[in-house]
């Protein structure tokens, strides 16, 4: 353990010697504080709050990304070529011990930067409401929409699997399919003809209304309040962008039943802009003790139009979960343990590659793996014979990668979503005890059986 301790810190030692390494410190020091002063926003206290740990959070992950990437390429391979290894395998220091050093000294470089960087977006985050003056108003609704950590729920699609295939089979016998849809796989007609008839079941009709029901609700407290986020599309657009909808929250399971409700009975109307995200703030004593909430949406029939709640985005249920300050702590474990794979990401490049080589095959795969979720999402656009071959061959090796972009901290924190444990322990699972545990193994292995006496381009 000594020996691998003594390489750490000489990694540690060499790594704070490189120029870029020094640049990318440099430049998050300066630049977090400015941004935090400097970011407007939507103009409001929310909005501004937002901006900035949006771009202070991704600039700090991205830059130390970029920067474990070369560290962890170069600290190994440069030993290679400047045959200052001689000097270390000689004494009694084994090949994996010197591996695993240089591995940790990456991730404590690592974790004592995002320390830092993490405290300085916290700390101006935390004072932002404070220097900004903002009205009360506003720090409200920070408080309610930005400096909490809210779960979110989702309705329950509608199973619509034979709707679906009668109506694959309809257009079929009628041989339409072509003319709707031209060019397109069975797979691609399947997927439209589903994606219609969901969202003709999240659909109303002027004078029709549509009801949710939700179960296991529970929120933070008995005093804490409850959100319905929502937005609106229409058939029409009407001339003002607007519509009036009637909102009914609370046990509407007894009342459907005949029953007198258990929990009190919100009841409201609003007249909401469009195609824009809106929020029903309802104290949490809707929810019964078994964690049963419904909700239903009235068509007002002047309105004159259909009213539709966008599939992905339509309706959401958001409660108070758990505070800021645990969510952003998780937030940070999740950079830190994308942070962990690519160390042994590019450990196991140096392990065989020159620096330029080993540096540009990890970079590859950092942009594939913020971008996979896309890529995934394009070979449902290809041809069926064109896709049934990207299936087989790029897709797997695509799967094999971490999705970075799947779990996004900012995407959390700026909506104040909550990254549970759970989720955090599956991330820790797959992308570092299973996967970087791999690359890892396989840089031992091959580094082990290395001829080190030779440089290897």
């Amino acid at each position: 353990m000594h020996s691998v301790w003594a390489v750490a810190v000489n990694t540690v030692k060499q790594a704070l010697r490189l120029r870029i390494a020094a640049i990318f410190i440099i430049l998050l020091l300066v630049l977090l504080p400015i941004m935090g002063f400097t970011t407007t926003g939507d103009g409001t206290l929310k909005g501004r709050l937002q901006t900035f740990v949006s771009y202070g959070l991704s600039l700090t992950s991205l830059l130390l990304c970029l920067l474990t990437i070369m560290v962890s390429a170069y600290t190994l391979s440069s030993d290679i070529v400047q045959r200052q290894i001689y000097t270390v395998i000689t004494k009694p220091v084994r090949r994996f011990q010197y591996i695993l050093g240089k591995l940790l000294g990456v991730i404590l470089l690592d974790m004592l930067l995002l320390i830092l960087f993490s405290a300085i977006i916290y700390a101006v985050t935390i004072y932002m409401p404070k220097f900004t003056n903002a009205p009360e108003d506003e720090i409200v609704r920070a408080e309610n929409e930005f400096f909490t950590a809210r779960a979110g729920l989702v309705p329950i699609e509608v199973d619509v699997e034979n709707e679906v295939l009668k109506q694959f089979d309809k257009y079929k016998k009628a041989g339409q399919l072509k003319a709707i849809f031209p060019g397109a796989s069975k797979r691609k007609i399947l997927a439209e003809i589903t994606k219609r008839k969901q969202l003709e079941k999240r659909a109303a009709g002027a004078g029709r209304e549509l009801v949710w029901e939700f179960e296991g609700v529970k929120p933070l407290g008995p005093e804490q309040s409850l959100f319905i986020r929502y937005k609106y599309d229409v058939s029409v657009t009407p001339p003002n962008l607007q519509v009036t909808g009637g909102w009914v929250v609370g046990d509407l399971r007894n009342i459907r039943l005949g029953m007198p409700a258990r929990t009190e009975i919100y009841e409201m109307t609003r007249r909401d802009l469009i195609r824009t995200f809106h929020e029903i703030e309802i104290s949490s004593d809707t929810v019964t003790e078994d964690g049963y909430l419904g909700v239903a949406f009235y068509n007002d029939p002047a309105n004159n139009t259909v009213i539709l709640f966008p599939l992905d985005e339509g309706l959401e249920l958001l409660y108070k979960a758990d505070n800021f300050t645990s969510n952003f702590s998780r937030m940070v474990l999740l950079i830190f343990l994308r942070l962990i794979f690519l160390s042994c990401l590019g450990m196991l490049a140096a392990s065989f590659l020159s620096f330029p080589v080993a540096l540009l095959f990890c970079l590859v795969i950092f942009f594939t793996a913020n971008f996979s979720g896309f890529v995934l999402e394009s070979f449902t656009y290809l041809s069926e014979d064109i896709g049934s071959i990207y299936s087989y061959t790029v897709q797997p090796a695509i799967k094999l990668l971490p999705q970075f972009d799947k779990f996004n901290p900012t995407q959390y924190l700026i909506s104040a979503r909550l990254l549970s444990w759970s989720v955090l322990a599956e991330v820790f699972l797959v992308m570092v005890c299973v996967k970087g545990f791999l690359l890892l193994l396989l840089a031992l292995l091959i580094f082990n059986h290395r001829e080190i006496a030779r440089v290897t381009v």
